[in-house]
């Protein structure tokens, strides 16, 4: 079984940045993909970023430019920088692994609180 576990969720001012960590029990570079969605309160999940095996990414709209997605095999580990943080990207960020196989996890989440 899979596990996955976030870092690095805080307190921000508007402006300020932050980078969040996605910790996998397996080598992060056999997934077929990794990612990140967010879900503000009372609101539903959207898509944030992804990064495929390739190492190819992709990003919504709406964080394009102030987030950037990496991974690092050696720490096994998934990042998420996000600069220039608005009260909008205030969520819960939950990252999340897909495959090889049929396999899907995510984690349980990295709060994030952006104050203006």
């Amino acid at each position: 079984q899979v596990q996955l576990v976030e870092s690095g969720g805080g307190l921000v001012q508007a402006g300020g940045s932050l980078r969040l960590s996605c910790s996998a029990s397996t080598n992060v570079a056999n997934f077929k993909e990794m990612g990140w969605y967010r879900q503000a309160p009372g609101d539903h999940r959207e898509w944030v970023a992804l990064i495929a095996r390739d190492g190819s990414t992709a990003y919504a709209d709406f964080v394009k430019d102030r987030f950037n997605i990496s991974r690092d095999s050696f720490r096994r580990t998934m990042y998420l920088q996000m600069s220039n943080l608005q009260s909008a990207d205030t969520a819960l960020y939950l990252c999340y692994a897909v495959g090889p196989g049929s396999g899907r996890w995510e984690g349980q989440g990295a709060r994030v609180t952006v104050s203006s």
